[in-house]
């Protein structure tokens, strides 16, 4: 699965892409150490093959090798936080 990243300003998306269909998960840069992820979606077609997961997963490294930290705003974003306590180091409450 391939994930794309996009930003222009203070907004930007990750994009996931498998098997002609798309999922993405959007963010709005508050700072330069801080970003608000605030929607994630992904096609019908893709349920249950892990690609939200990715993308969120993504976040979480792309976070950690950028030094900055992360508010889930989005529910499932938030809801992936809470299943995975590893990744707290770069969650802001």
């Amino acid at each position: 699965m391939d994930i794309a990243h996009e930003e222009t300003n203070a907004k930007g998306r990750y994009t996931a892409t498998l098997d002609g269909y798309s999922g993405e998960m959007t963010y709005s840069r508050s700072s330069p150490h801080l970003i608000i992820v605030d929607h994630t979606l992904v096609a019908d077609e893709l349920r249950g093959k892990g690609v939200g997961q990715a993308l969120a997963r993504h976040a979480i490294d792309e976070a950690r090798k950028g030094g900055w930290k992360i508010i889930p705003l989005c529910p499932f974003m938030r809801a992936q936080v809470m299943r995975h306590p590893e990744w707290q180091d770069v969650i802001q409450a």
